[in-house]
Protein backbone atom coordinates (compact mmCIF):
# COMPACT_ATOMS: atom_id res chain seq x y z
CA UNK A 1 0.00 0.00 0.00
CA UNK A 2 0.84 3.85 -0.70
CA UNK A 3 2.20 5.13 2.86
CA UNK A 4 -0.63 7.38 4.49
CA UNK A 5 1.77 10.15 4.29
CA UNK A 6 1.85 10.12 0.28
CA UNK A 7 -1.68 10.77 0.62
CA UNK A 8 -1.18 14.04 2.71
CA UNK A 9 -0.96 17.37 1.03
CA UNK A 10 1.31 19.74 3.05
CA UNK A 11 0.42 23.30 1.89
CA UNK A 12 3.32 25.32 3.54
CA UNK A 13 6.38 22.98 1.55
CA UNK A 14 4.26 21.90 -1.53
CA UNK A 15 5.47 23.44 -4.60
CA UNK A 16 3.27 24.12 -7.53
CA UNK A 17 6.37 24.72 -10.47
CA UNK A 18 7.39 21.81 -12.93
CA UNK A 19 9.63 19.46 -12.64
CA UNK A 20 11.43 21.65 -15.38
CA UNK A 21 12.24 24.59 -12.75
CA UNK A 22 13.79 22.21 -10.20
CA UNK A 23 17.04 21.29 -9.38
CA UNK A 24 18.16 17.93 -10.26
CA UNK A 25 18.28 15.56 -6.93
CA UNK A 26 21.41 14.21 -5.63
CA UNK A 27 20.57 10.34 -5.57
CA UNK A 28 20.99 9.64 -2.08
CA UNK A 29 17.82 11.96 -1.38
CA UNK A 30 16.14 10.13 -4.11
CA UNK A 31 12.81 8.04 -2.98
CA UNK A 32 13.80 4.84 -5.24
CA UNK A 33 16.69 4.32 -2.85
CA UNK A 34 14.01 4.10 -0.04
CA UNK A 35 13.30 0.40 1.12
CA UNK A 36 9.72 1.35 1.01
CA UNK A 37 9.69 1.81 -2.61
CA UNK A 38 11.99 -0.43 -3.23
CA UNK A 39 8.76 -1.81 -5.65
CA UNK A 40 9.81 1.25 -7.97
CA UNK A 41 12.54 -1.43 -9.21
CA UNK A 42 10.04 -4.24 -10.08
CA UNK A 43 8.69 -2.13 -13.05
CA UNK A 44 12.37 -1.84 -14.43
CA UNK A 45 12.64 1.83 -13.31
CA UNK A 46 16.40 3.09 -11.52
CA UNK A 47 17.70 6.37 -10.17
CA UNK A 48 18.37 7.69 -13.49
CA UNK A 49 16.06 6.70 -16.74
CA UNK A 50 16.27 7.29 -20.67
CA UNK A 51 13.12 8.75 -21.89
CA UNK A 52 13.52 7.75 -25.20
CA UNK A 53 12.40 4.62 -26.81
CA UNK A 54 12.73 3.26 -30.38
CA UNK A 55 13.35 0.19 -30.64
CA UNK A 56 16.31 0.73 -28.07
CA UNK A 57 16.40 3.27 -24.98
CA UNK A 58 18.55 6.75 -25.02
CA UNK A 59 17.96 9.92 -24.85
CA UNK A 60 20.00 13.29 -24.96
CA UNK A 61 18.18 16.50 -23.84
CA UNK A 62 17.75 17.73 -20.50
CA UNK A 63 17.82 15.11 -17.22
CA UNK A 64 14.59 16.47 -14.91
CA UNK A 65 13.42 14.95 -11.42
CA UNK A 66 10.11 13.79 -11.10
CA UNK A 67 8.38 14.20 -7.40
CA UNK A 68 5.84 13.21 -5.47
CA UNK A 69 3.10 15.79 -5.47
CA UNK A 70 1.99 14.46 -2.06
CA UNK A 71 5.24 15.65 -0.23
CA UNK A 72 7.48 17.22 -2.53
CA UNK A 73 10.09 14.32 -2.73
CA UNK A 74 12.26 13.30 -5.69
CA UNK A 75 11.18 10.31 -6.79
CA UNK A 76 14.16 9.68 -9.54
CA UNK A 77 15.44 11.08 -12.80
CA UNK A 78 15.04 10.76 -16.69
CA UNK A 79 16.83 12.10 -19.44
CA UNK A 80 14.30 13.49 -21.85
CA UNK A 81 14.15 13.75 -25.79
CA UNK A 82 16.39 16.56 -27.64
CA UNK A 83 15.41 17.23 -30.78
CA UNK A 84 17.97 14.83 -32.80
CA UNK A 85 16.30 12.19 -30.49
CA UNK A 86 13.05 12.90 -31.85
CA UNK A 87 13.94 12.74 -35.43
CA UNK A 88 15.27 9.34 -35.25
CA UNK A 89 12.67 8.26 -33.31
CA UNK A 90 10.58 9.07 -36.60
CA UNK A 91 12.55 7.49 -39.33
CA UNK A 92 12.20 4.56 -36.89
CA UNK A 93 8.80 4.35 -36.27
CA UNK A 94 7.78 4.73 -40.14
CA UNK A 95 9.81 2.01 -40.63
CA UNK A 96 8.17 -0.27 -38.15
CA UNK A 97 4.73 0.86 -39.82
CA UNK A 98 6.15 -1.37 -43.27
CA UNK A 99 6.60 -4.26 -41.32
CA UNK A 100 3.34 -3.89 -38.77
CA UNK A 101 0.58 -3.11 -41.34
CA UNK A 102 1.61 -6.02 -43.43
CA UNK A 103 0.22 -8.28 -40.57
CA UNK A 104 -2.76 -9.70 -40.93
CA UNK A 105 -5.35 -7.74 -38.35
CA UNK A 106 -6.17 -10.24 -35.62
CA UNK A 107 -2.32 -10.85 -35.51
CA UNK A 108 -2.20 -7.88 -34.28
CA UNK A 109 -4.63 -7.97 -32.35
CA UNK A 110 -3.00 -11.62 -30.37
CA UNK A 111 -0.20 -8.76 -29.60
CA UNK A 112 -2.50 -6.15 -28.25
CA UNK A 113 -4.30 -8.96 -25.92
CA UNK A 114 -0.96 -10.00 -24.81
CA UNK A 115 0.09 -5.83 -24.07
CA UNK A 116 -3.64 -6.27 -22.22
CA UNK A 117 -2.11 -9.59 -20.50
CA UNK A 118 1.23 -7.74 -19.69
CA UNK A 119 -0.39 -4.97 -17.92
CA UNK A 120 -2.66 -7.38 -15.52
CA UNK A 121 0.38 -8.64 -14.36
CA UNK A 122 2.03 -5.52 -13.28
CA UNK A 123 -1.32 -3.87 -12.49
CA UNK A 124 -0.49 -3.10 -8.08
CA UNK A 125 3.12 -1.95 -8.87
CA UNK A 126 1.50 0.23 -12.11
CA UNK A 127 -0.57 1.83 -9.93
CA UNK A 128 1.21 2.04 -6.99
CA UNK A 129 3.67 4.58 -9.52
CA UNK A 130 0.48 6.48 -10.63
CA UNK A 131 -0.66 7.66 -7.33
CA UNK A 132 3.22 8.20 -6.48
CA UNK A 133 4.00 9.99 -8.84
CA UNK A 134 0.46 11.71 -10.21
CA UNK A 135 -1.05 11.95 -6.61
CA UNK A 136 -4.28 10.32 -6.93
CA UNK A 137 -5.33 8.17 -4.15
CA UNK A 138 -4.34 4.37 -4.72
CA UNK A 139 -7.05 2.75 -6.21
CA UNK A 140 -7.56 5.39 -8.45
CA UNK A 141 -4.48 4.69 -9.75
CA UNK A 142 -4.70 1.21 -10.27
CA UNK A 143 -8.51 1.94 -11.85
CA UNK A 144 -6.33 3.63 -14.63
CA UNK A 145 -4.45 1.13 -15.51
CA UNK A 146 -7.39 -1.15 -15.54
CA UNK A 147 -8.75 0.91 -17.99
CA UNK A 148 -6.13 0.09 -20.22
CA UNK A 149 -6.08 -3.49 -19.70
CA UNK A 150 -10.07 -3.53 -20.76
CA UNK A 151 -9.57 -1.80 -23.93
CA UNK A 152 -6.68 -3.95 -25.14
CA UNK A 153 -9.74 -6.90 -24.03
CA UNK A 154 -11.58 -4.50 -26.69
CA UNK A 155 -9.15 -3.85 -29.44
CA UNK A 156 -8.30 -7.52 -29.51
CA UNK A 157 -12.39 -8.52 -30.48
CA UNK A 158 -12.63 -5.41 -32.66
CA UNK A 159 -9.20 -6.74 -34.72
CA UNK A 160 -11.48 -9.36 -36.36
CA UNK A 161 -14.27 -7.49 -36.89
CA UNK A 162 -12.70 -4.83 -39.26
CA UNK A 163 -14.63 -4.73 -42.65
CA UNK A 164 -16.46 -3.01 -44.88
CA UNK A 165 -19.58 -3.51 -47.31
CA UNK A 166 -19.53 -5.28 -50.74
CA UNK A 167 -21.31 -3.52 -53.23
CA UNK A 168 -22.35 -4.34 -56.24
CA UNK A 169 -20.13 -3.72 -59.51
CA UNK A 170 -21.95 -2.44 -62.90
CA UNK A 171 -19.58 -5.76 -64.39
CA UNK A 172 -21.12 -8.61 -64.90
CA UNK A 173 -19.56 -11.32 -62.56
CA UNK A 174 -17.63 -8.92 -59.99
CA UNK A 175 -18.11 -7.39 -57.26
CA UNK A 176 -16.97 -4.19 -55.17
CA UNK A 177 -15.24 -5.23 -51.75
CA UNK A 178 -14.75 -1.58 -49.39
CA UNK A 179 -11.37 -1.91 -47.73
CA UNK A 180 -10.16 0.38 -44.54
CA UNK A 181 -6.52 1.05 -44.64
CA UNK A 182 -4.23 2.34 -41.58
CA UNK A 183 -3.51 5.80 -41.43
CA UNK A 184 0.73 5.41 -40.63
CA UNK A 185 1.92 7.19 -37.22
CA UNK A 186 -0.09 7.74 -35.08
CA UNK A 187 1.46 10.49 -32.42
CA UNK A 188 -0.12 10.70 -28.54
CA UNK A 189 -0.17 13.72 -26.67
CA UNK A 190 -1.11 12.90 -22.91
CA UNK A 191 -1.27 14.81 -20.21
CA UNK A 192 -0.21 14.66 -16.14
CA UNK A 193 -4.29 13.61 -14.55
CA UNK A 194 -4.41 10.19 -16.87
CA UNK A 195 -0.79 9.15 -17.30
CA UNK A 196 -2.18 5.79 -18.56
CA UNK A 197 -5.75 5.25 -19.39
CA UNK A 198 -5.36 8.36 -21.98
CA UNK A 199 -2.73 6.50 -23.99
CA UNK A 200 -4.24 2.90 -23.53
CA UNK A 201 -7.31 4.33 -25.64
CA UNK A 202 -5.48 5.46 -28.14
CA UNK A 203 -2.46 3.10 -28.23
CA UNK A 204 -4.91 0.11 -28.37
CA UNK A 205 -7.16 0.98 -31.40
CA UNK A 206 -3.83 2.61 -33.26
CA UNK A 207 -2.56 -0.44 -33.06
CA UNK A 208 -5.17 -3.13 -34.16
CA UNK A 209 -5.90 -0.68 -37.13
CA UNK A 210 -2.30 -1.22 -38.45
CA UNK A 211 -0.95 2.03 -36.90
CA UNK A 212 2.45 3.13 -34.86
CA UNK A 213 2.35 5.25 -32.22
CA UNK A 214 4.64 8.12 -30.73
CA UNK A 215 3.88 8.78 -27.79
CA UNK A 216 5.16 11.93 -25.39
CA UNK A 217 3.72 12.22 -21.47
CA UNK A 218 3.66 15.20 -19.99
CA UNK A 219 7.00 15.70 -18.43
CA UNK A 220 5.86 15.59 -14.50
CA UNK A 221 4.69 11.70 -14.92
CA UNK A 222 8.06 10.87 -17.09
CA UNK A 223 8.84 7.67 -14.68
CA UNK A 224 4.83 6.39 -15.93
CA UNK A 225 5.47 6.66 -19.54
CA UNK A 226 8.69 5.15 -19.17
CA UNK A 227 7.52 1.89 -16.94
CA UNK A 228 4.64 1.83 -19.48
CA UNK A 229 6.74 1.67 -22.69
CA UNK A 230 8.74 -0.78 -20.94
CA UNK A 231 5.56 -3.25 -20.58
CA UNK A 232 4.93 -2.87 -24.47
CA UNK A 233 8.80 -2.95 -25.39
CA UNK A 234 9.13 -6.97 -23.57
CA UNK A 235 5.65 -7.94 -25.21
CA UNK A 236 6.79 -6.72 -28.97
CA UNK A 237 10.31 -8.11 -28.65
CA UNK A 238 9.22 -11.72 -26.89
CA UNK A 239 7.42 -11.33 -30.23
CA UNK A 240 10.38 -10.76 -32.65
CA UNK A 241 8.47 -7.17 -33.57
CA UNK A 242 10.32 -3.56 -33.81
CA UNK A 243 10.27 -1.68 -30.70
CA UNK A 244 9.44 1.61 -32.92
CA UNK A 245 6.08 -0.11 -33.10
CA UNK A 246 5.46 1.93 -29.84
CA UNK A 247 7.96 4.96 -29.90
CA UNK A 248 8.18 6.94 -26.44
CA UNK A 249 9.55 10.47 -26.20
CA UNK A 250 9.72 12.61 -23.29
CA UNK A 251 10.02 15.86 -23.23
CA UNK A 252 8.08 19.58 -23.06
CA UNK A 253 6.62 21.96 -25.22
CA UNK A 254 9.54 21.14 -28.01
CA UNK A 255 8.91 17.78 -28.48
CA UNK A 256 5.01 18.79 -28.60
CA UNK A 257 5.37 21.49 -31.23
CA UNK A 258 7.29 19.91 -32.97
CA UNK A 259 5.31 16.93 -33.36
CA UNK A 260 1.86 19.50 -34.28
CA UNK A 261 3.84 20.93 -37.04
CA UNK A 262 5.26 17.63 -38.22
CA UNK A 263 3.61 16.17 -41.61
CA UNK A 264 5.07 12.81 -41.34
CA UNK A 265 2.70 12.36 -38.22
CA UNK A 266 -0.45 11.31 -40.00
CA UNK A 267 -2.68 12.05 -36.62
CA UNK A 268 -1.96 13.41 -33.39
CA UNK A 269 -4.27 12.71 -30.60
CA UNK A 270 -4.05 15.17 -27.74
CA UNK A 271 -5.03 15.97 -23.98
CA UNK A 272 -4.22 18.76 -21.81
CA UNK A 273 -5.03 21.80 -21.29
CA UNK A 274 -7.24 24.76 -22.93
CA UNK A 275 -4.52 26.45 -24.12
CA UNK A 276 -1.99 24.28 -24.95
CA UNK A 277 -4.67 22.77 -27.37
CA UNK A 278 -5.35 26.07 -29.37
CA UNK A 279 -1.66 26.05 -29.16
CA UNK A 280 -1.80 22.58 -30.89
CA UNK A 281 -4.42 23.74 -33.16
CA UNK A 282 -2.76 26.69 -34.50
CA UNK A 283 0.29 24.79 -35.78
CA UNK A 284 -2.10 22.58 -37.04
CA UNK A 285 -3.99 25.27 -38.98
CA UNK A 286 -0.90 26.74 -40.27
CA UNK A 287 0.11 23.49 -42.15
CA UNK A 288 -3.52 22.05 -42.86
CA UNK A 289 -1.72 18.52 -43.38
CA UNK A 290 -2.73 17.05 -39.99
CA UNK A 291 -5.88 15.32 -38.25
CA UNK A 292 -6.11 16.45 -34.94
CA UNK A 293 -7.86 15.20 -32.15
CA UNK A 294 -8.90 17.20 -29.89
CA UNK A 295 -12.04 15.46 -27.40
CA UNK A 296 -11.15 12.88 -24.82
CA UNK A 297 -14.85 12.18 -24.87
CA UNK A 298 -15.08 9.74 -27.89
CA UNK A 299 -15.78 6.03 -27.51
CA UNK A 300 -13.56 3.67 -28.81
CA UNK A 301 -15.47 2.72 -31.46
CA UNK A 302 -15.26 6.77 -33.02
CA UNK A 303 -11.24 6.40 -32.14
CA UNK A 304 -11.50 3.29 -34.83
CA UNK A 305 -12.94 5.35 -37.32
CA UNK A 306 -10.20 7.98 -36.80
CA UNK A 307 -7.42 5.65 -37.36
CA UNK A 308 -8.46 4.46 -40.35
CA UNK A 309 -8.70 5.83 -43.73
CA UNK A 310 -11.44 4.69 -46.03
CA UNK A 311 -10.12 3.41 -49.63
CA UNK A 312 -11.51 6.25 -51.74
CA UNK A 313 -9.51 8.92 -49.27
CA UNK A 314 -6.30 6.41 -49.87
CA UNK A 315 -6.58 6.28 -53.64
CA UNK A 316 -5.68 10.05 -53.47
CA UNK A 317 -2.67 9.11 -51.58
CA UNK A 318 -1.20 6.69 -53.81
CA UNK A 319 -1.70 3.85 -51.44
CA UNK A 320 -2.29 0.48 -53.62
CA UNK A 321 -5.72 -1.24 -52.16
Amino acid sequence: RVPRRLCVQSVKTSKLSGPWSRPAAHMSTLLIHHPQYAWLQDLGLREDNEGVYNGSWGGRGEVITTYCPANNEPIARVRQASLKDYEETIGKAKKAWNIWADIPAPKRGEIVRKIGDAFREKIQLLGRLVSLEMGKILVEGIGEVQEYVDVCDYAAGLSRMIGGPTLPSERPGHALIEMWNPLGLVGIITAFNFPVAVFGWNNAIALITGNVCLWKGAPTTSLVSVAVTKIIAQVLEDNLLPGAICSLVCGGADIGTTMARDERVNLLSFTGSTQVGKEGKACWSLEETMPLLLSRTRTSAWLFRQFCLPPWEQLGKGVPL
